[in-house]
């Protein structure tokens, strides 16, 4: 009821607002994506000292893993110092988001109220990971089974809502299929490659929500790491919501054109102004780690936004950074299962740089470059259809 009433005064307001001459600007999509990131960065930076402060006297303290095994690498003896630092920040970034979004975002539009289900529900269950593994003592949070559940769970949502959704006029494919909708896989470079997916397109988003998140939560593990490509990849994502929210931009580009994917811009406008309130306090030496509140929170708010923009392919490009350091994890794993030798030094990748002996800071700011072309070359591939 009492977003239902907000939403009220937001329509009525922007209604006189439009009697009011120049101050209809106010009513602007670009001013409210403004207004949301503004609002929620704000927000982090009051209630940030509060929120790590509170943490502090829950002994919400981060637990160093120690790892076992011939060769094996104990991540305690080279982050030791880290122990007992405040985790579960992830809970500042959802603080600061929700009430932009409430604010700022059309309430009636379906988009808003996905990307609200999955940033939160991702979010929720990487508090409950953060919470066991500070019950416990240990860096055993909730079981990869039920975690996989879980996740898979809340992919299964939004992918039967997208596949037999009522989405007419929603998502135009102007260039190509004749029916509208959202089972279509859609290739960068190639302007005329469309492929119906049908029910299939239920485990394609269950696997990009899966890989996003959890790739996210793999290259949480430096002060500020995941946090800044994160940000690079947001910023990627409103750009080309803009493009794809507007008709006229989307029918040059050849790229489907989404009705109301103006909303998901004002959505990751506060997700970009939450995230820069938590760099905030987490780049190095970082007062407040994300943990997998954050984590999780991150990977679903992106791979959500990825699927409602119909741009997910190019997610691999734009997160390549995220993808880097899953594909050290797997790699590694199975590299040491085949021939019990390790392919680098520790994984994630973060770790094997540290382990050559270059310094925290440098890796991070190398990996926010990267993530940066990355990203660039990501809506350079709209161009090239």
């Amino acid at each position: 009821m009492v977003i239902l009433i907000l939403d009220w005064l937001r329509n009525w307001l922007g209604d006189g607002l439009e009697r009011l001459g120049p101050w209809r600007v106010l009513t602007y999509n670009p001013v409210r994506a403004a207004m949301a990131l503004a609002l929620a960065f704000t927000i982090s930076l009051v209630i940030g000292p509060w929120v790590i402060r509170r943490l502090r006297e829950i002994k919400a303290g981060q637990v160093i893993r120690h790892s076992k095994g011939v060769g094996a690498v104990d991540l305690a003896a080279m982050h030791g110092s880290k122990a007992g630092t405040p985790t579960m920040g992830g809970l500042l970034m959802m603080f600061s988001l929700f009430l932009p979004v409430i604010l700022f975002c059309r309430l009636s539009c379906l988009y808003v109220w996905l990307l609200l289900a999955m940033t939160f529900g991702y979010g929720a269950l990487g508090f409950w990971d953060d919470y066991l593994k500070i019950v416990k003592k240990n860096h055993y949070g909730v079981s990869p089974a039920r975690k996989l559940i879980v996740q898979g769970a809340l992919a299964l949502v939004l992918g039967t809502t997208l596949t037999w959704g009522d989405w007419a006029g929603a998502v135009n494919y102007s260039v190509a299929p004749t029916s509208v909708g959202y089972p279509y896989l859609l290739l960068p470079v190639f302007k005329n490659v469309y492929y119906s997916m049908g029910w299939m397109f239920v485990p394609y988003v269950m696997v990009v929500l899966l890989a996003t998140s959890n790739a996210v939560n793999l290259t949480d593990g430096l002060d500020g790491l995941a946090i800044g490509v994160s940000i690079s990849s947001i910023i990627a994502f409103i750009a080309i919501g803009y493009v794809v929210s507007r008709f006229d931009y989307a029918r040059h580009l050849f790229v489907p054109y989404i009705h109301d994917g103006n909303e998901i811009v004002v959505f990751l406008a506060a997700l970009l102004g939450a995230s820069l309130g938590f760099l905030w306090f987490n780049a190095h030496p970082a007062e407040v780690f994300m943990g997998d509140t954050g984590s999780m929170m991150l990977g679903g708010a992106l791979g959500t936004s990825a699927l409602l923009l119909k741009q997910e392919v190019l997610l691999i490009i734009i997160g390549g950074v995220f993808v880097m350091e899953a594909a050290s994890v797997i790699l590694q794993v199975g590299c040491y299962k085949l021939t019990r030798t390790r392919l680098f030094r520790m994984s994630p990748l973060h770790h094997h740089f540290e382990k050559a002996g270059i310094k925290e800071s440098k890796i991070i700011v190398r990996f926010w470059v990267i993530s940066w072309l990355l990203a660039l070359a990501g809506m350079a591939m709209l161009k090239l259809r």
